[in-house]
């Protein structure tokens, strides 16, 4: 009976390897996509990389959580040791220092010191300017300054 929920729950920690790994591919295909046409409509390469960037940017971000729930996934549901606790930390490490390095290099500013600087209800009210600006005009929003 052990050995079957274990088996079971390799098998759901391996589908969110994959899941991660999805996400990081799609994620890249949509950045091309959009950068692409961005730089179709507005024939600025500029903010087309920038998309391209933020956008590619985010799907590794959102690839590393689901990466790192698989990590969790599979270390606790198999046989507890030292070892596996340790591992499991340096690649939590090493992962949440990545998605730190990868959000700030996407917002320009660490994430501490993004709440002194801009409210929620700011960021919410600028991506609703940028998307009625694009709509009155017809062209793609702006991207985001970085």
């Amino acid at each position: 009976m052990v050995d079957g929920i274990e088996s079971f729950f390799t098998v759901i920690a391996v589908s969110f390897e994959a899941l991660g790994a999805l996400a990081m591919v799609v994620g890249f295909i949509i950045a091309v996509v959009l950068a692409v046409r961005s730089l179709r409509r507005s024939r600025d390469g500029h903010a087309a990389y920038l998309l391209l960037r933020n956008t590619l940017g985010a799907a590794i971000l959102l690839g590393l959580e689901v990466l790192v729930a698989a990590d969790l996934i599979r270390t606790i549901t198999s046989k507890p040791s030292i070892e596996d606790a340790l591992i499991l930390g340096l690649i939590v490490l090493i992962r949440t220092v990545l998605s730190m390095s990868i959000q700030i290099e996407i917002e320009g500013v660490a994430p501490w010191r993004r709440a002194l600087l801009t409210s929620g209800g700011q960021l919410i009210a600028e991506n609703v300017r940028r998307d009625r600006a694009a709509g009155a005009s017809g062209a793609p929003p702006e991207a985001p300054a970085s």
